[in-house]
Protein backbone atom coordinates (compact mmCIF):
# COMPACT_ATOMS: atom_id res chain seq x y z
CA UNK A 1 0.00 0.00 0.00
CA UNK A 2 1.75 3.19 -1.14
CA UNK A 3 0.64 6.68 -1.75
CA UNK A 4 1.18 7.91 -5.28
CA UNK A 5 0.83 11.55 -6.24
CA UNK A 6 -0.67 13.63 -9.19
CA UNK A 7 0.29 17.34 -10.16
CA UNK A 8 -0.84 18.96 -13.00
CA UNK A 9 -1.08 22.94 -14.03
CA UNK A 10 -2.50 23.75 -17.67
CA UNK A 11 -0.05 26.20 -19.61
CA UNK A 12 3.97 25.88 -19.56
CA UNK A 13 4.69 29.09 -17.69
CA UNK A 14 3.00 28.09 -14.27
CA UNK A 15 4.31 26.03 -11.42
CA UNK A 16 3.47 22.62 -9.89
CA UNK A 17 6.36 22.82 -7.15
CA UNK A 18 3.89 23.45 -4.80
CA UNK A 19 1.70 20.82 -5.59
CA UNK A 20 4.68 18.58 -5.19
CA UNK A 21 5.69 19.57 -1.98
CA UNK A 22 1.84 19.27 -0.64
CA UNK A 23 2.04 16.13 -2.06
CA UNK A 24 5.47 14.67 -0.24
CA UNK A 25 4.43 16.42 2.80
CA UNK A 26 1.42 13.61 2.98
CA UNK A 27 3.42 10.85 1.83
CA UNK A 28 4.17 10.32 -1.59
CA UNK A 29 7.42 9.10 -2.41
CA UNK A 30 6.49 9.29 -6.33
CA UNK A 31 4.97 12.24 -7.73
CA UNK A 32 4.36 11.95 -11.60
CA UNK A 33 3.61 16.18 -12.74
CA UNK A 34 2.64 17.64 -16.36
CA UNK A 35 1.72 20.66 -17.84
CA UNK A 36 -1.28 19.89 -19.76
CA UNK A 37 -5.11 21.26 -19.85
CA UNK A 38 -7.15 19.38 -17.36
CA UNK A 39 -10.16 19.71 -19.83
CA UNK A 40 -9.86 16.20 -21.48
CA UNK A 41 -7.61 13.15 -20.67
CA UNK A 42 -6.26 13.50 -24.19
CA UNK A 43 -2.30 14.26 -24.35
CA UNK A 44 -1.95 13.72 -20.63
CA UNK A 45 0.76 10.80 -19.92
CA UNK A 46 1.79 11.47 -16.78
CA UNK A 47 -2.03 10.59 -15.12
CA UNK A 48 -1.74 7.43 -17.88
CA UNK A 49 1.04 6.23 -16.76
CA UNK A 50 0.20 6.47 -12.96
CA UNK A 51 -3.52 4.74 -13.85
CA UNK A 52 -1.72 1.99 -15.64
CA UNK A 53 0.84 1.43 -12.37
CA UNK A 54 -1.39 1.68 -9.32
CA UNK A 55 -2.47 -1.60 -7.51
CA UNK A 56 -4.97 -2.91 -5.18
CA UNK A 57 -4.55 -1.09 -1.71
CA UNK A 58 -2.49 1.80 -3.35
CA UNK A 59 -3.81 5.56 -3.17
CA UNK A 60 -3.76 8.42 -5.97
CA UNK A 61 -3.29 11.85 -3.91
CA UNK A 62 -4.27 15.23 -5.78
CA UNK A 63 -3.90 18.37 -4.22
CA UNK A 64 -7.89 19.42 -5.49
CA UNK A 65 -10.07 17.86 -7.39
CA UNK A 66 -9.71 19.88 -10.37
CA UNK A 67 -6.13 19.12 -10.72
CA UNK A 68 -7.49 15.24 -11.54
CA UNK A 69 -9.72 16.61 -14.12
CA UNK A 70 -11.82 18.98 -15.28
CA UNK A 71 -14.84 17.50 -16.93
CA UNK A 72 -17.24 15.30 -14.63
CA UNK A 73 -17.40 12.69 -17.29
CA UNK A 74 -13.49 12.36 -16.87
CA UNK A 75 -13.13 12.50 -13.39
CA UNK A 76 -16.07 10.23 -12.71
CA UNK A 77 -14.01 7.54 -15.12
CA UNK A 78 -11.15 7.62 -13.26
CA UNK A 79 -12.88 6.89 -9.77
CA UNK A 80 -14.73 4.51 -11.66
CA UNK A 81 -11.40 2.76 -12.80
CA UNK A 82 -9.61 3.25 -9.11
CA UNK A 83 -12.68 1.96 -8.17
CA UNK A 84 -12.47 -1.30 -10.03
CA UNK A 85 -8.91 -1.76 -8.93
CA UNK A 86 -9.11 -1.11 -5.45
CA UNK A 87 -7.47 2.12 -5.23
CA UNK A 88 -8.52 4.93 -2.92
CA UNK A 89 -8.23 8.64 -4.13
CA UNK A 90 -7.51 11.46 -1.77
CA UNK A 91 -7.21 15.17 -2.34
CA UNK A 92 -5.33 16.90 0.32
CA UNK A 93 -7.18 20.23 0.05
CA UNK A 94 -10.43 18.77 0.04
CA UNK A 95 -12.07 16.27 2.49
CA UNK A 96 -12.71 13.46 -0.13
CA UNK A 97 -13.57 9.77 1.27
CA UNK A 98 -15.53 7.49 -1.99
CA UNK A 99 -16.11 4.80 0.49
CA UNK A 100 -19.82 6.77 1.56
CA UNK A 101 -22.42 8.27 -0.25
CA UNK A 102 -21.89 11.86 1.08
CA UNK A 103 -18.25 11.60 -0.24
CA UNK A 104 -19.15 10.36 -3.62
CA UNK A 105 -21.63 13.74 -3.78
CA UNK A 106 -19.36 15.78 -2.55
CA UNK A 107 -16.30 14.62 -5.13
CA UNK A 108 -19.07 14.75 -8.06
CA UNK A 109 -20.05 18.55 -6.82
CA UNK A 110 -16.59 19.27 -6.94
CA UNK A 111 -16.30 17.91 -10.50
CA UNK A 112 -19.02 19.72 -11.35
CA UNK A 113 -17.99 22.95 -10.38
CA UNK A 114 -14.31 22.25 -12.02
CA UNK A 115 -16.49 21.47 -15.62
CA UNK A 116 -18.12 25.17 -14.82
CA UNK A 117 -15.05 27.33 -14.13
CA UNK A 118 -13.84 25.82 -17.75
CA UNK A 119 -16.68 26.46 -19.71
CA UNK A 120 -17.12 30.13 -17.78
CA UNK A 121 -13.47 30.41 -19.17
CA UNK A 122 -13.86 29.18 -22.61
CA UNK A 123 -17.44 31.89 -22.86
CA UNK A 124 -14.96 34.89 -21.90
CA UNK A 125 -12.85 33.89 -24.17
CA UNK A 126 -14.94 33.27 -26.91
CA UNK A 127 -16.66 36.86 -26.08
CA UNK A 128 -13.63 38.64 -25.91
CA UNK A 129 -12.77 37.31 -29.36
CA UNK A 130 -16.05 38.26 -30.85
CA UNK A 131 -15.32 41.66 -29.60
CA UNK A 132 -11.96 42.19 -31.23
CA UNK A 133 -13.41 40.83 -34.38
CA UNK A 134 -16.07 43.44 -34.03
CA UNK A 135 -12.90 46.10 -33.62
CA UNK A 136 -10.77 44.73 -36.31
CA UNK A 137 -8.43 44.03 -34.24
CA UNK A 138 -8.64 40.22 -34.14
CA UNK A 139 -6.44 39.20 -36.21
CA UNK A 140 -6.12 35.30 -35.11
CA UNK A 141 -3.06 33.11 -33.73
CA UNK A 142 0.70 34.24 -34.87
CA UNK A 143 2.04 32.13 -38.02
CA UNK A 144 4.23 29.05 -36.83
CA UNK A 145 5.35 28.72 -39.78
CA UNK A 146 7.59 31.64 -42.19
CA UNK A 147 5.68 32.00 -45.38
CA UNK A 148 9.19 33.15 -46.87
CA UNK A 149 10.19 29.60 -45.96
CA UNK A 150 7.25 27.99 -47.19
Amino acid sequence: MAFYGYARVSSSDQDFSLQEQALRAVGCDVVRAEKASGASLTGRAELQTLLDFLRQGDTLVVTRIDRLARSIKDLQDIVHTLKDRGVALKATEQPIDTSNAAGKAFLDMLGVFAEFETNLRRERQLEGIASAKARGVYRGRKPSIDPVEI
